[in-house]
């Protein structure tokens, strides 16, 4: 049976998560509001403007009921700005997040824009196969609490973690032909 699974579709890179998921299989549905919410398995929050996504996830309560679903162990994926958004703590910010992981993350820790960048990554999880990972104005996770596994780190750095039902990535899965994160992130629907 399909999976169904949301993509917040409030700002940011949703349409390419949205290819990934429906090359692997999925039904696919783009979260624009409360309701939308509703039978889905799995939830990615895609990168974009943390800010501006935090703020339009206070609209009609939508942040509340995400963080519901994570409570009750329904999977969640983010991505840069969704691993911002999934963070308890945001360094020298006070904007809203979600706070679902036990994280303390820094944004735009590699620079800006102009300073993106492209790597390969050790990611055991994924097999020995280096992992082409994208980073664009990326934030890390400063510190974890240790029920979060880190999953890979560049230059020293938390890029790549999971606690629980709740995965975070600093970099763009979706920007690549590799699909093994979203692959990941599939089976652990199918784990929940």
């Amino acid at each position: 049976m399909k999976k169904r699974v949301g993509v917040l579709a409030l700002q940011g890179a949703f349409r390419e998560h949205r290819q990934v998921l429906e090359q692997l299989g999925c039904d696919v549905v783009e979260v624009r509001k409360t309701c939308d919410l509703d039978g889905i398995q799995g939830l990615i929050i895609p990168g974009g403007e943390s800010t501006t996504i935090g703020k339009l996830l206070i609209v009609d309560e939508m942040g509340e009921k995400i963080k519901e679903l994570g409570a009750k162990d329904m999977p969640i994926f983010g991505t840069c700005a969704g691993m911002i958004l999934l963070s308890k703590t945001i360094v020298d910010s006070e904007q809203y997040s979600l706070g679902l992981m036990d994280t303390i993350v820094e944004r735009n820790a590699f620079g800006r824009q102009v300073e993106s960048f492209e790597t390969d990554l050790q990611v055991p999880a994924l097999g020995v196969n280096p992992l082409r990972a994208v980073f664009i104005r990326a934030p890390y996770l400063r510190e974890v609490a240790p029920n979060v596994g880190i999953l890979a780190e560049y230059n020293g750095k938390i890029v790549f973690a999971r606690q629980g039902n709740l995965l975070a990535s600093a970099f763009h899965p979706e920007l690549t032909s590799d699909h093994r994160v979203h692959q990941y992130f599939i089976n652990m629907i199918d784990e929940h």
